[in-house]
């Protein structure tokens, strides 16, 4: 299961899977995404996203403990945070650098952050005090605080999740539960707010820590009727995939996904649990070993979202210029080649990149 460097080759599969699906799902224009998770399912790439995170963090953090000491670990995902902080200043900075040029020719998309650039022309200081405190957040940039959020809480999360699990399940459940209220207690400007409440999504961030630490499939699927919970899985995948297909086919509420839903996040554990059959089975790495561009994606993970973030607004934004934002199959094929050749390109260049950006700025933790 694990490379010569101790990663779990499923690991960085599924996470680069995940990027690439990330960045073709923020095409407006694209036909992949018509084909992607949120398409049949309750829920996206985004609780795929988080539930990675924190298995790849609790992965992290005990190799690390291991190696070394619990002291050594917590620093680490001190200094992660900050990583993560920079990488949103770099992504919020592009997002509007990338507005502006596209502005300068002309071009209008959805996706644009001509709002947030409006307002950071009209008071520089201001702009620049406001996405420091992570009161605005441009685009794409707005998954990062989450993620700060998550790596400074890391060192707390940790030792319950292996020593009281129920007790941290059940701490993160009854946040989850008040998360919507809590909400406003988010800086944020006027008019604004998170487009990911950190307070409801730290949920599955914690329950993939505890996916690694706990090995709660493992006992579940070895009991004699363990069986009965993959059957139970698969029903719920099929009713949410009837419901989105057949039911409910314009996009949910964008609430429901700013606060994590009951529906989406039970959506996911279903979905989570058949796919931890396929990698019980081996079928997982079997997918991995052949297709290592995928996980060359997901080892080089921050770095990735940051580039992914700029080339999905790039290519969305000229596909609506070029199609007058109608759909077109071929314009859309092409722009998903483009998206995703782009950000293997950047994976395969990304030493140059990260010596660049920053010499930390890699998913390495």
């Amino acid at each position: 299961m694990k490379t010569s460097s101790s990663r779990l080759v499923e690991l960085d599969f599924f996470r680069g899977l995940v990027l690439l699906v990330i960045v073709v799902d923020h095409i407006g224009g694209s036909i992949l995404s018509r084909f992607t998770l949120h398409a049949y399912a309750l829920c996206d790439a985004a609780e795929v996203f988080v539930f990675l995170g924190g298995f790849a963090t609790a992965t992290a953090y005990l190799a690390l403990a291991e190696r070394r000491t619990e002291a050594v670990a917590r620093q680490r995902f001190f200094v992660r945070a900050l990583e993560i902080y920079r990488a949103f200043l770099i992504t919020a900075g592009l997002m509007l650098l990338v507005s502006a040029i596209l502005v300068a020719l002309s071009i209008d998309a959805p996706n644009m952050t001509t709002d947030d650039l409006d307002d950071f022309i009209a008071a520089p200081l201001a702009g620049l005090r406001d996405i420091l405190l992570f009161r605005r957040q441009p685009y794409l940039a707005s998954v990062l605080p989450m993620y700060t959020f998550f790596a400074l809480t890391a060192p707390a999360v940790l030792p319950l999740a292996r020593r009281k699990p129920w007790l941290l399940l059940a701490g993160s459940v009854a946040l989850w539960a008040v998360a919507k209220p809590l909400q406003g207690y988010l800086p944020a400007v006027e008019d604004a707010h998170w487009d990911f409440n950190p307070l409801a999504w730290q949920l599955l961030f914690v329950l993939g820590v505890l996916a690694r630490c706990q090995p709660v499939y493992q006992r579940v699927s070895a009991h004699r009727f363990g069986w009965l919970v993959s059957v139970a899985a698969l029903g719920l995948v099929a009713a949410a995939a009837w419901y989105k297909l057949f039911i409910e086919t314009t996009p949910l509420d964008g609430e429901y996904k700013q606060n994590l839903a009951w529906f989406r996040a039970l959506n996911f554990v279903a979905i989570g649990w058949l796919v931890a059959n396929l990698i019980r089975i081996g079928l997982a790495k079997k997918l991995a070993l052949r297709l290592p561009w995928i996980g060359l994606v997901g080892r080089k993970g921050l770095l990735c979202f940051v580039a992914g973030a700029v080339i999905s607004l790039v290519v969305d934004s000229l596909l609506y210029t070029a199609t007058d934002g109608y759909l077109n199959i071929p314009l859309g094929l092409l722009a998903d080649g483009v998206a995703i050749g782009a950000l293997l390109l950047v994976a395969r260049a990304s030493e140059p990149l990260s010596r660049m950006l920053s010499p930390r700025l890699r998913m390495s933790a």
